[in-house]
């Protein structure tokens, strides 16, 4: 993470998720995440997905767009395919 001047931080992730049957997908994302704005923190994210295994191909292909804000129980974070 970098934080701006403005007090943004600019999120840089890079994950290997492990499914329930075993497959490996591995997912990386940048965005920013705003503490300062009005309300609850909140974050903005563009995920990737790429993995070999054919069940899931179709993560492959698809680009997404992660919202989500900071509860006191910890981080929400959606992810909805867009394309």
């Amino acid at each position: 993470m970098v934080k701006r001047p403005d007090g943004v931080l600019e999120l840089d992730l890079r994950i290997t998720l492990e499914a329930d049957d075993g497959a490996l997908i591995h997912m990386t994302f940048e965005g920013i995440r705003d503490d300062g704005a009005p309300g609850a923190p909140y974050f903005r994210t563009l995920p990737r997905f790429e993995t070999a295994d054919a069940k899931y191909s179709f993560l492959n292909r698809i680009l997404a767009l992660g919202t989500g804000e900071i509860r006191a129980d910890g981080p929400v974070h959606m992810i909805e395919e867009i394309l």
